[in-house]
């Protein structure tokens, strides 16, 4: 399950996270007024869609503008026509395709003066079972590219779960990515509370890019993306602040196939299999009918082979 850019920085703002103040804006209308709640003298105004890429796409739309996904206004009027021209407009990126992706909504933030963009994720590691941090001096741009040119710029280790996070991994990140004196402290407790938030909100995934340097001198939060585990989302209700409809299937798309339905739960069966114990649950799922269904959700017994 993944979450808007407001969203994330909303629960990253409660762990204590340095994030700047925004409003998110869901009709055109209220735009003026969520900038003038805004301290300013800079605005910036981000299209929220589940994509990356934002601020290099652009818009189907020509009464949209030349512009991409991320805007700086120097006025809240201007704030204003900038969150018009892009509410209900399509969004195309490198990740959403050709079709691109409708802004429903808009996230309207006080503008940071940027002296260094960094790179942060949180991962989880499959092959090791651990969270893993992954930092880059290279920040504003696709991991994926730096990567492929220049994989020295990045660095990556796993924190142990007997111990969780210590300061020393913080040092280590602080060092790796060029901070000097307060910053590597602000390094080391923001690392903290990004681990925390990770692991008590089960996430799959925590990126920050960029993490910037601030014309002060401090780290702040500039973007994040979030991922969070969807067989845990039962454990963590979800805030009015927070929530998020669910994106409804289009009345024109094809229901989906018997095929693809069989696929899925031949893949599930198939992933049981291969571990080294198979436990039996009882289902209460609506997808095994007559005589397979069961109406218990207790653990039990695997039952005896039919002849």
């Amino acid at each position: 399950m993944n979450i808007h850019e407001y969203q994330a920085k909303a629960l990253l703002r409660d762990y204590g996270a340095p994030v700047s103040d925004g409003r998110a804006v869901l009709k055109a209308e209220e735009a003026k007024t969520a900038a003038g709640e805004l301290d300013g003298p800079l605005w910036v105004v981000k299209a929220q869609i589940h994509a990356g890429g934002r601020g290099k796409g652009h818009f189907k739309e020509p009464g949209a503008g030349d512009k991409g996904g991320v805007r700086l206004a120097k006025s809240v009027e201007e704030a204003e026509a900038e969150a018009k021209k892009m509410l209900g407009r399509t969004l195309v990126t490198h990740q959403t395709g050709p079709a691109g992706k409708v802004v429903n909504r808009i996230y309207i933030e006080d503008g940071s003066g940027i002296e260094r963009e960094l790179y942060l994720a949180l991962l989880v590691d499959r092959q090791t079972s651990r969270i893993s941090f992954v930092c880059s001096t290279e920040g504003g741009m696709d991991i994926e590219e730096v990567a492929a040119s220049t994989p020295e710029k990045i660095l990556s280790f796993s924190v142990d779960p007997a111990t969780g996070y210590q300061p020393f991994h913080g040092r280590r990140i602080a060092f790796s990515l060029g901070l000097e004196g307060k910053q590597v402290k602000e390094c080391v407790n923001l690392m903290g509370i990004l681990y925390k938030a990770f692991v008590e909100k089960d996430m799959e995934m925590l990126e920050i890019n960029p993490l910037i340097v601030t014309d002060t001198g401090n780290l702040k939060v500039l973007d994040a993306k979030l991922g969070f585990d969807g067989n845990a989302v039962y454990r963590h209700p979800i805030s009015p602040r927070c929530a998020t409809r669910r994106r409804r299937t289009p009345r024109n798309s094809p229901p989906p196939s018997m095929t693809s339905t069989i696929s899925r739960w031949m893949a599930r069966l198939a992933a049981w299999s291969t571990a080294r114990a198979w436990p039996w649950r009882r289902w209460t799922s609506s997808s095994f009918t007559g005589r397979n269904r069961r109406t218990s959700s207790t653990w039990a017994a695997a039952p005896p082979r039919r002849r």
